[in-house]
């Protein structure tokens, strides 16, 4: 295992899936207790879009892909709010206009590019310096933004209390959809665009699980998003497996464990 960690490709891979797996994880138990898990694959295929365009453009796709997605996380977010469309219903739709001007991108490219490919599966390994730097500046922003954790977790068990006592309900949905967007274009390289949903979701689910409260939810999920990412990849080059996929699988066993776990144990 230490001769593998002296590969910096490895040494990128695995740093890039830590930040990642955390972030997303730290992000996900907000997705699945507001029941937003379809948000999720909405803005991986909004980010599919984003990517398609900045190959068109023969540019760099997740500097393309973070606005593009974070306009269509508030597009959603709005509409929501100013119509009595239902959240899937509203994500439903920007999903399909997302998807279609991918699809409208690429065609317009009209020669072939693999990096097509390494943005809808995922491709841990070809992680770059400049990804892991912008996996690290959205750990950070994050992190300064950690004071606001109790306001999203009130909202999240009663935005009708949490308006009646002045907080910034709104503001802090905005907030959430802008991070969630950013985070799903900076794990692309990770999971790529058709699993990310699941890095979202399973983790968080995990959690769930297991956890008496909203902060052991949060800790627990993070720790299975980091532990799957560092065991799936690992896995992933020693039966030269997609490492992606891997890390899901990872994941989806966790599930399964957690609930076996449950109906012993009776959390």
């Amino acid at each position: 295992m230490l001769d593998i960690l002296s590969l910096p490709f490895m040494q990128r891979a695995l740093i890039a899936g830590i930040l990642v797996a955390g972030l997303a994880s730290y992000l996900g138990v907000f997705v699945v207790q507001r029941g937003l898990s379809f948000l999720g694959s909405g803005l991986a295929h909004a980010a599919f879009g984003g990517v398609a365009l900045g190959l068109l453009l023969n540019t760099e796709p997740l500097w393309v892909a973070i606005p593009f997605t974070v306009f269509v996380a508030v597009a959603i977010t709005w509409v929501h709010e100013q119509t009595d469309l239902s959240g899937d219903t509203t994500i439903g739709i920007f999903f399909s206009v997302s998807v279609a001007l991918g699809v409208i991108f690429l065609f317009l490219k009209r020669e072939y590019t693999a990096d097509a490919f390494t943005y809808l599966f995922g491709s841990i390994l070809a992680v770059t310096p400049t990804d892991l730097w912008l996996s690290g500046g959205v750990v950070m922003a994050t992190a300064l933004l950690s004071p606001v954790w109790c306001r999203w977790a009130y909202r999240t068990f009663d935005r009708e209390l949490a308006e009646a006592d002045r907080l910034p309900v709104q503001f802090d949905d905005y907030l959430l959809s802008i991070l969630i967007a950013v985070t799903i274009v900076v794990a692309v390289k990770v999971v790529g665009i058709i699993l990310i949903a699941a890095f979202l979701v399973i983790p968080a689910a995990v959690a769930k699980l297991i956890s008496r409260t909203f902060i052991q939810m949060t800790l627990y999920a993070m720790g299975t998003g980091v532990f799957s990412a560092t065991i799936g990849l690992f896995a992933s080059y020693y039966l030269d497996m997609p490492s992606g996929a891997m890390i899901i699988l990872v994941q989806a066993v966790l599930f399964f464990t957690g609930m076996i776990l449950r109906r012993i144990v009776r959390f």
